[in-house]
Protein backbone atom coordinates (compact mmCIF):
# COMPACT_ATOMS: atom_id res chain seq x y z
CA UNK A 1 0.00 0.00 0.00
CA UNK A 2 2.85 2.32 1.21
CA UNK A 3 4.37 2.06 -2.58
CA UNK A 4 1.04 2.47 -4.37
CA UNK A 5 1.18 5.81 -2.50
CA UNK A 6 4.65 6.66 -3.29
CA UNK A 7 4.26 5.76 -7.34
CA UNK A 8 0.99 7.99 -7.16
CA UNK A 9 2.20 11.18 -5.08
CA UNK A 10 3.90 12.67 -8.42
CA UNK A 11 0.95 12.21 -10.55
CA UNK A 12 -0.82 14.42 -7.78
CA UNK A 13 2.03 16.96 -7.66
CA UNK A 14 1.79 16.97 -11.35
CA UNK A 15 -2.20 17.01 -11.85
CA UNK A 16 -2.35 20.12 -9.69
CA UNK A 17 0.30 21.99 -11.84
CA UNK A 18 -2.43 21.61 -14.57
CA UNK A 19 -4.49 24.32 -14.49
CA UNK A 20 -5.27 26.24 -18.06
CA UNK A 21 -3.32 29.33 -18.96
CA UNK A 22 -5.16 32.50 -18.82
CA UNK A 23 -4.31 33.22 -22.79
CA UNK A 24 -6.88 30.18 -23.16
CA UNK A 25 -10.01 32.97 -22.71
CA UNK A 26 -8.57 35.21 -24.84
CA UNK A 27 -11.47 35.48 -27.32
CA UNK A 28 -14.17 35.03 -24.41
CA UNK A 29 -16.79 38.01 -23.82
CA UNK A 30 -17.00 40.25 -22.72
CA UNK A 31 -13.48 41.51 -22.19
CA UNK A 32 -12.74 42.21 -18.73
CA UNK A 33 -11.65 45.48 -17.90
CA UNK A 34 -10.60 45.59 -14.31
CA UNK A 35 -10.41 49.46 -13.68
CA UNK A 36 -14.05 49.75 -15.50
CA UNK A 37 -15.58 46.78 -14.16
CA UNK A 38 -14.39 47.22 -10.36
CA UNK A 39 -14.97 51.35 -10.83
CA UNK A 40 -17.79 52.24 -8.28
CA UNK A 41 -19.77 49.98 -5.71
CA UNK A 42 -19.77 45.94 -6.09
CA UNK A 43 -20.85 43.67 -4.00
CA UNK A 44 -20.12 39.99 -3.78
CA UNK A 45 -21.30 37.07 -2.26
CA UNK A 46 -19.18 34.06 -0.97
CA UNK A 47 -18.61 31.36 0.81
CA UNK A 48 -15.64 28.89 1.95
CA UNK A 49 -15.49 25.06 1.50
CA UNK A 50 -13.20 22.77 3.22
CA UNK A 51 -11.78 20.19 0.51
CA UNK A 52 -14.75 17.77 1.63
CA UNK A 53 -17.16 19.90 0.14
CA UNK A 54 -18.47 21.53 3.73
CA UNK A 55 -18.89 25.14 3.50
CA UNK A 56 -17.98 26.31 6.57
CA UNK A 57 -18.05 29.95 6.34
CA UNK A 58 -20.60 32.40 3.97
CA UNK A 59 -20.08 36.22 3.61
CA UNK A 60 -21.09 39.58 1.96
CA UNK A 61 -18.40 41.87 0.57
CA UNK A 62 -18.61 45.54 -0.52
CA UNK A 63 -16.09 46.88 -2.58
CA UNK A 64 -15.70 50.48 -3.00
CA UNK A 65 -13.39 50.73 -6.30
CA UNK A 66 -11.11 54.05 -7.38
CA UNK A 67 -8.54 54.92 -9.48
CA UNK A 68 -5.78 56.54 -7.57
CA UNK A 69 -2.38 57.91 -9.48
CA UNK A 70 -2.18 55.20 -12.01
CA UNK A 71 -3.51 52.53 -9.37
CA UNK A 72 -7.22 50.47 -9.16
CA UNK A 73 -7.72 50.47 -5.34
CA UNK A 74 -9.90 48.00 -3.72
CA UNK A 75 -11.53 48.65 -0.19
CA UNK A 76 -13.30 46.15 0.14
CA UNK A 77 -15.30 45.25 3.55
CA UNK A 78 -16.47 41.90 4.81
CA UNK A 79 -19.01 40.97 6.89
CA UNK A 80 -19.04 36.63 7.61
CA UNK A 81 -22.08 34.57 8.63
CA UNK A 82 -20.16 34.25 12.29
CA UNK A 83 -20.81 38.12 12.47
CA UNK A 84 -17.38 38.87 12.04
CA UNK A 85 -16.14 41.69 10.06
CA UNK A 86 -12.70 42.26 8.26
CA UNK A 87 -11.72 45.23 5.67
CA UNK A 88 -9.19 44.54 2.67
CA UNK A 89 -7.26 47.46 1.08
CA UNK A 90 -6.26 46.05 -2.48
CA UNK A 91 -3.53 48.51 -4.65
CA UNK A 92 -3.41 46.76 -7.90
CA UNK A 93 -1.26 48.21 -10.77
CA UNK A 94 -1.11 47.20 -14.50
CA UNK A 95 2.02 46.37 -15.63
CA UNK A 96 3.85 47.67 -18.71
CA UNK A 97 3.87 44.09 -20.60
CA UNK A 98 0.09 43.83 -19.58
CA UNK A 99 -0.16 41.91 -16.65
CA UNK A 100 -1.17 42.71 -13.13
CA UNK A 101 0.25 43.25 -9.72
CA UNK A 102 -1.30 43.59 -6.29
CA UNK A 103 -1.03 44.57 -2.46
CA UNK A 104 -2.76 44.49 0.17
CA UNK A 105 -2.01 44.58 4.00
CA UNK A 106 -2.96 41.04 4.77
CA UNK A 107 -0.93 39.61 1.66
CA UNK A 108 2.75 38.36 1.80
CA UNK A 109 4.98 39.83 -0.90
CA UNK A 110 2.94 40.92 -4.31
CA UNK A 111 0.01 39.47 -6.00
CA UNK A 112 0.22 38.47 -9.65
CA UNK A 113 -1.91 38.10 -12.08
CA UNK A 114 -3.54 38.24 -16.14
CA UNK A 115 -6.24 39.39 -17.82
CA UNK A 116 -7.15 37.56 -21.17
CA UNK A 117 -10.98 37.57 -22.34
CA UNK A 118 -13.15 37.40 -19.79
CA UNK A 119 -10.91 36.17 -17.36
CA UNK A 120 -8.20 37.17 -14.64
CA UNK A 121 -5.85 34.45 -13.49
CA UNK A 122 -4.19 35.41 -10.10
CA UNK A 123 -2.17 33.99 -7.53
CA UNK A 124 -0.99 35.56 -3.87
CA UNK A 125 0.10 34.54 -0.29
CA UNK A 126 -2.75 35.81 2.04
CA UNK A 127 -2.39 35.99 5.76
CA UNK A 128 -5.15 33.86 7.24
CA UNK A 129 -6.41 34.02 10.75
CA UNK A 130 -7.83 30.86 11.88
CA UNK A 131 -8.90 30.98 15.76
CA UNK A 132 -5.85 32.07 17.54
CA UNK A 133 -3.30 31.81 14.84
CA UNK A 134 -2.50 32.90 11.65
CA UNK A 135 -1.55 30.85 8.47
CA UNK A 136 0.09 32.21 5.12
CA UNK A 137 -1.79 30.26 2.51
CA UNK A 138 -1.60 30.35 -1.56
CA UNK A 139 -4.19 31.02 -3.32
CA UNK A 140 -4.74 30.48 -6.92
CA UNK A 141 -7.82 32.68 -8.14
CA UNK A 142 -9.79 32.65 -11.02
CA UNK A 143 -12.26 35.13 -11.94
CA UNK A 144 -14.59 34.81 -14.78
CA UNK A 145 -17.04 38.04 -16.17
CA UNK A 146 -19.89 36.61 -17.45
CA UNK A 147 -22.21 40.03 -18.59
CA UNK A 148 -21.48 43.53 -18.07
CA UNK A 149 -22.63 43.50 -14.16
CA UNK A 150 -21.78 40.00 -13.10
CA UNK A 151 -18.66 38.02 -12.60
CA UNK A 152 -17.90 34.99 -10.62
CA UNK A 153 -14.76 33.68 -8.94
CA UNK A 154 -13.34 30.57 -7.36
CA UNK A 155 -10.14 30.03 -5.99
CA UNK A 156 -8.54 27.54 -4.81
CA UNK A 157 -6.15 27.78 -1.12
CA UNK A 158 -3.39 25.57 -0.10
CA UNK A 159 -0.80 25.19 2.09
CA UNK A 160 2.88 23.21 1.17
CA UNK A 161 0.78 22.25 -2.15
CA UNK A 162 -1.91 20.42 0.00
CA UNK A 163 -5.41 21.67 -0.72
CA UNK A 164 -7.40 23.03 1.81
CA UNK A 165 -10.77 24.83 0.35
CA UNK A 166 -12.34 26.78 -1.93
CA UNK A 167 -13.14 30.19 -2.14
CA UNK A 168 -16.52 30.78 -4.50
CA UNK A 169 -17.92 34.47 -4.76
CA UNK A 170 -20.11 36.10 -6.84
CA UNK A 171 -19.60 39.79 -7.92
CA UNK A 172 -22.81 42.14 -8.68
CA UNK A 173 -21.48 45.48 -9.99
CA UNK A 174 -23.78 48.47 -9.49
CA UNK A 175 -24.75 50.16 -12.43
Amino acid sequence: MKFKALLLAPLLVLGACAAPDVTRYAAERPALDLVKYFSGTTDAWGMFQKRSGEVVKRFHVVIEGRETDGALVLDEHFEYSDGTRQQRVWTLRQQPDGHWSGTAGDVVGTAEGAVSGNALHWGYVLRLPVDDKIYDVTFDDWMYLVDETTMVNRARMSKFGVRLGEVTLLFRHRS
